[in-house]
């Protein structure tokens, strides 16, 4: 019986691996909506959380192969213009937003061959 307590203690008191992350920050910006709106909803659908979130996720994977996104820092801000045909109506996107973007620093989690 105390023999099976100090393994147990041995094997929780043992340091863990912890995965470790690089980080980076980004500043992009959205692309305007396809379509035509009022002022109100074409402000509204550009600082959609849906829309910044889709945007933020594709910065981050421009970087390459396993960049994620981390947080959305800032939101930016509005920028709407007017459509051409119809001069009322108008087109919106978000302007300046900053993500923070993650990806696995190599070698922290057992990536390399007969290591971890």
């Amino acid at each position: 019986m105390k023999i099976l307590i100090a393994a147990a203690l041995m094997v929780l008191t043992m340091p863990s691996m912890a995965t470790e992350y690089i980080f980076r920050d980004l500043m992009a910006n959205t692309l305007p909506s396809a379509q035509c709106r009022t002022p109100a909803q074409a402000s509204e659908t550009a600082s959609k959380p849906y829309t910044l979130e889709r945007y933020s996720k594709q910065f981050c994977q421009t970087q390459g192969y396993g960049w994620h996104l981390h947080q959305i820092k800032t939101a930016g801000t509005t920028i709407c213009t007017p459509c051409a045909d119809q001069t009322e109506l108008q087109k919106c996107h978000q302007q300046d937003v900053v993500v923070s973007c993650q990806r696995v620093k190599p070698g922290s989690v057992g990536m390399l061959p007969g290591k971890g």
